[in-house]
């Protein structure tokens, strides 16, 4: 049996609360054990609100949540400024971050055996003095990498890793090289090897412009960078091909030939994800020390306190989770 998983409480002014509440109370049968670190009175209260019978039950270890799951939702009990939902107040950013070093801390220790992030609001973490641009960085410097983590976004029919992520299509462009390719191509390869059972993953890379550049008359960024990555990452073992033109390589049939398809820019992966799966997507993060996955959506402030807000991709992100830690298991032990 593995370890629960810890889930962050997330922005307590958005809907991380009350789609963890539904979680529970609408999948726990099908979803692995978890815990939420959270405080146990403002989930109670909020499952009062919304008119839920979701029983709260405080642990004082992650050990204990595989006995009071299938009963009540475990809650490692963590301090949080009352806020009302949709109603941002940077007097909560502490507890917020704290939240997620503690899940973190307890899987280093082998406690939880993943993280799973409810959605961060992070202007309002910014105003309050978060330093980083979101989980994905934070995450890094709690696990002490040098190595910048990647961002899969993943579903069922489909896995995607934007090489060049948060910047500017400009930026994008100015960034993309042989050597970041490769770096990010190697990192998914291991990870697909290890946490998602796949023993020689085939890594399909999108090209740059229309057409893949058209043999140069559309751009030549595929020609100078993308096709000398594929080169070297052939050379090393790894089941890399293309560039692909990105127009044609998202339909059903297309799909089939990958396990993953590496993007060049954050759009080029995210829109055919989201158009796919926009309540399934998983975001997971690559190349930290422990297992990292969260909703693909944000904290969606407009809906926060109705009860309205779906829990199919916090659902989605615990089995995966889940998924993974077994898988990861399972390889130690062979």
């Amino acid at each position: 049996m593995i370890a629960p998983l810890a889930v962050s409480m997330g922005e307590p002014a958005g809907i991380g609360g009350e789609i963890t509440l539904k979680a529970w109370r609408e999948n726990r049968e099908n979803i692995p054990c978890f815990f939420v670190i959270d405080c146990p009175h403002r989930l109670a209260h909020l499952a009062n609100r919304l008119g839920w019978t979701v029983p709260i039950c405080p642990i004082t270890a992650p050990q204990e949540a595989h006995d009071v799951f299938p009963d009540a939702l475990p809650v490692l009990e963590h301090p949080v400024t009352a806020v009302e939902p949709g109603q941002l107040s940077k007097h909560s950013a502490k507890s917020v971050i704290s939240s997620i070093e503690r899940a973190v801390e307890l899987c280093l220790k082998g406690e939880a055996s993943a993280v799973v992030t409810n959605p961060i609001h992070k202007h309002n973490l910014h105003n309050a003095g978060f330093g980083f641009p979101g989980h994905t960085e934070f995450l890094a410097e709690l696990a002490g990498i040098q190595t910048p983590p990647i961002m899969m976004l993943a579903c069922e029919e489909l896995r995607v890793v934007p090489i060049t992520v948060h910047v500017s299509l400009q930026q994008a462009i100015a960034e993309l090289t042989t050597n970041l390719i490769v770096e990010k191509c190697v990192i998914t390869a291991k990870a697909l090897q290890e946490r998602a059972g796949i023993d020689h993953p085939r890594l399909a890379l999108a090209g740059l412009n229309p057409h893949a550049g058209e043999n140069g008359d559309m751009g030549h960024e595929e020609i100078d960078i993308i096709t000398p990555a594929v080169e070297k990452l052939q050379e090393m073992g790894i089941n890399a091909f293309g560039p692909l033109p990105p127009d044609t390589m998202f339909h059903e049939a297309a799909r089939k030939t990958y396990d993953v398809a590496m993007c060049m820019y954050h759009d080029q992966a995210l829109i055919p994800i989201k158009t796919i799966a926009f309540d399934l997507g998983v975001n997971v993060t690559l190349g930290l020390p422990f297992i990292r996955t969260s909703p693909d959506h944000g904290t969606a402030l407009n809906i926060a306190g109705t009860g309205t807000a779906s829990a199919t991709s916090l659902c989605a992100a615990l089995k995966m989770a889940g998924d993974m830690a077994h898988r990861q298991l399972q390889k130690q032990n062979t």
